[in-house]
Parts: structure tokens; sequence; C-alpha cells
């Protein structure tokens, strides 16, 4: 085939029971100028198979990529790895427990095309509950937007601004320049789960601009085995967030970023992290003001 103009990469770590599923989805676009790399984290289940047999049935549009000797690096790591072998001109992140619309590339790369000065295009996510096929499930599906004017192009920091007052929100549909991921250096490989899109998401959004597109593209699958959901059941999605909004700050002051406005709201989200409790007490209290 031709060089394609995405590369789509899969990263996996035990994800059996749902990668046949996230591949599909790419199989299923309307848009055909992709290639698949499936990035294999150290997985000991069956999904190493599963991907393996992808590489060998769809060799000219599917590859298969591990770390050495199948260490388990984490999922910045394994999403730099897919990046470094990327043919493609435009990357697109698909996580193996979720799935694409079809016509999510060929929408996606028609925006690009058309705004050439956007180093991104994302859209609205739809927390997917009804994979379960439950009644009470199916009642619980909706789509998050991005709490930004749709189809707009938002400038740099706005949207990093927007995201981290609002966590229930994500890029993970996004559309990327590969040049633009290179061009700030990649994912950051010290988050090896939790918060690694919003270190990335962070990383670029301070610096480029990014089309925020009203169109929905992309089924987030709710699970408990889910990172996020792993994290909030364990106790440990305080000590993440925490984590990432040190290493925001320190990076912020690093690439010389001081606009107010972006300062104010990580400060404000460092303080309610700090106490919880506080917190909640004076909000409310806020609102009667």
């Amino acid at each position: 085939m031709d060089k394609p103009l995405v590369s789509v990469i899969i990263i996996f770590l035990n994800e059996e029971r749902f990668i046949q599923e996230a591949v599909e989805s790419v199989f299923a676009q309307t848009y055909d100028s992709w290639e698949l790399l499936l990035v294999d984290d150290g997985s000991t289940d069956a999904s190493t198979k599963i991907a393996l047999q992808y590489a060998e049935q769809y060799p000219m549009k599917v590859r298969y990529l591990e770390h050495e000797a199948h260490q388990n690096r984490g999922m910045s790591a394994s999403r730099n790895l897919g990046v470094r072998h990327a043919k493609g001109e435009y990357v697109a992140f698909l996580d193996a427990d979720d799935v694409w619309l079809p016509d999510k590339l060929e929408e996606q790369v028609a925006i690009l095309s058309s705004h050439p000065e956007a180093a991104m295009v994302c859209g609205p996510v739809q927390w997917w509950y009804s994979w379960t096929g439950n009644p009470e499930d199916i009642q619980r599906a909706h789509v998050v937007a991005l709490p930004v004017q749709p189809d707009s192009l938002v400038k740099p920091p706005h949207l990093l601004v927007c995201l981290l007052g609002n966590e229930t929100v994500t890029t993970t549909s996004g559309l990327v320049r590969r040049k633009a991921i290179e061009s700030v250096g990649g994912l950051e490989e010290s988050f090896h789960g939790l918060y690694e899109d919003q270190a990335f998401c962070a990383k670029l959004c301070s610096k480029a601009s990014v089309f925020v597109a009203s169109g929905c593209w992309y089924r987030w699958r709710k699970h408990p085995r889910s990172c996020c959901s792993v994290a909030v059941s364990t106790g440990q999605y305080r000590h993440a967030r925490l984590t990432f909004l040190h290493w925001l700050e320190k990076y912020l002051r690093q690439q010389e970023i001081k606009n107010s406005e972006l300062w104010e709201v990580l400060q404000k989200e460092r303080w309610q992290c700090h106490h919880p409790i506080l917190y909640r007490l004076l909000v409310p209290m806020q609102h009667l003001t």
C-alpha cells in the first residue's frame, strides 16, 4: 500500500476481552489511508496472540510492536514506541478497551486538512456504559462535551485551562499531527498509567492551537477494570492527580509559560487536592454569596 496518512496506535496490557472490538472499529472506518500499530506493554494473556494474528493476517495494514524482552514499560512509553514507528502524517490513539465510530478518521482528517494551523482536532466523548447490554446501563450512556465553543479553533493555553478545571472531559478522541507530538518531546514516560494522556495534552495545549469539533467519534468504555476505575476504587486517584499537578507546575515554569488564568486555575486545583474536605465545605458557601 502507499504510505498511510494516519497512524493508529493501540497500546495494550492484558486486554484479551476487548482488544478485538477496538481493532475491528479501526477496520470499520470509512477512511482507508491508515496503518495500525499494536503496541504490547508486556501482556501475559491472550491479547498478545490476538495482536500477532492481526499482524500476520493483514501485514500491509497492521504491525505488532513490543518493548525489549516483552517488558512492561507503561502507557506513555508504549505510546512513544508507536509514535517512533509511525509512518503517517497524523497520529490517532485508541485505547484497547474503547472503540471508534466509523466516520472518525474521515471527518477528522478533513478538519485538519482545512485547518493547517491546528495541531490537533478533538471532540466530545461518549461515556459508554451500554456495552454491557444491561437496561440500567443503557440509560447511563451520555456524551461529555469539551467546555469550549464547538467547531472552533482554540488558541493556547485556553483549552488547557478548561481541561484543568474540569476532570470529566478529555481530548482522547483526538487526531494529532505527528510533527506536533515530536515538537513537544512526545509523551511523558514518568507517567506509567493514570494522567499520562493529560500530561501529553498539557504539553500540546499549552503551546499549540486545537480545533474542537462538535462531532462525537469516540466511545469510552466504562468498566471496573479500567485504569481510572481501579485508581478510584483503590484510593490512588487523589495521589495521581497531585502528582500530575506538581509535574504541571514544574513544566510550566521550565517552559516559562506565564498565562495568569492558567496559573490561577492550577493553584486552585492544587489547593483543592490538598484540602478536599475543606474545599467541599467552601464551594457550596460560594454559591450563596
